[in-house]
């Protein structure tokens, strides 16, 4: 017995024997930061890069690399190291649409944390307090015609045949979409009243309410949409908790952050920064303004001080 166990303290050897080496490599190599095609992950993508090379910490960008199953397998491959990523997505990465805990902020980032750290040993960071799920806002001056604040307002108006909903087919399909929006509040939205856009832009939508286009006065919008103030519409509460919360955090490969601890300082006060405003108003800079999505996001680093 002593032989066996012999033989395998030294087979091991090598492998304890490398790892200070494979430390010092994944620490000399750059972090690969990246993030999905959009304004906003543009916008988060580019503040991670400047709040790591303000640290000192090397990067390479790889940004808006693709929709989130490209930018998600590349990194549990290994082939990027570092994204921001929303943590209600956590919920159809595990196969737990329907579990409680992703309509709350606390518990839907617990659960992600926990479950990727042992699946995958990625890391999730601090996470921002913005919500960008998906929600539906009103024309300014309807709102406040019918007092209009929340989905149980929405759903009494909508009953009432007041309002007419620009929204993609996948927003008035998914049952965890709309539907869940009419199961929780207890309203059905007649759907000879809905405009249906192709795709999923809700720039488009939020333009046909705000404009009027075929009696629109109500759209499909994500939360940290930069448009929703420019474009005067007023987002109904979710106070039952009908969505999947979706809150941005940076993601990690464990490796990479036990290389370079000083990730986890850098992006926490930046993330912290991003409330539902601020994060509105970022993305109005780059998506309504026409402002650069990196300079949008220096500017933003330096107000922090």
């Amino acid at each position: 017995m002593a032989g066996i166990i012999r033989r395998r303290l030294l087979a091991a050897l090598p492998l304890v024997l490398a790892a200070p080496h494979l430390a010092r490599a994944q620490a000399a190599r750059p972090v690969v930061v990246s993030s999905k095609i959009d304004t906003e992950g543009a916008l988060l993508g580019n503040l991670i890069l400047v709040a790591l090379e303000r640290a000192s910490i090397p990067t390479e960008a790889r940004l808006s690399l693709g929709p989130t199953r490209i930018v998600r397998t590349a990194l549990v491959a290994g082939e990027i190291d570092l994204y921001p990523e929303y943590t209600g997505n956590g919920a159809f990465f595990f196969q737990q649409p329907e579990a409680p805990a992703w309509r709350n902020g606390d518990t839907a980032y617990e659960a992600v944390a926990r479950l990727d750290r042992e699946a995958n040993r990625l890391i999730w960071l601090a996470r921002a307090p913005a919500n960008n799920t998906w929600a539906i806002a009103v024309r300014g001056d309807v709102a406040r015609a019918e007092n209009l604040a929340t989905m149980e307002d929405f759903g009494r108006a909508a009953g009432a045949g007041k309002l007419r909903l620009a929204a993609s087919a996948e927003f008035v399909e998914s049952p965890a979409a709309l539907g869940s929006f009419e199961r929780t509040y207890g309203f059905s939205f007649p759907r000879d009243r809905i405009v249906v856009l192709p795709g999923g832009d809700t720039a488009v939508t939020m333009r046909a309410a705000a404009q009027g286009i075929s009696g629109v006065n109500a759209a499909m919008v994500y939360g940290t949409d930069g448009a929703i103030s420019a474009l005067s519409l007023v987002v109904m509460q979710d106070s039952k908790g009908a969505q999947i919360v979706y809150e941005p955090a940076p993601v990690v490969r464990q490796a990479v952050l036990e290389a370079h601890p000083g990730i986890r300082a850098a992006l926490a006060p930046v993330f912290a920064s991003l409330t539902l405003e601020k994060l509105q108003q970022l993305n109005a800079r780059v998506a309504v303004e026409g402002q650069a999505a990196a300079a949008v996001a220096r500017a933003h680093f330096a107000s922090l001080g």
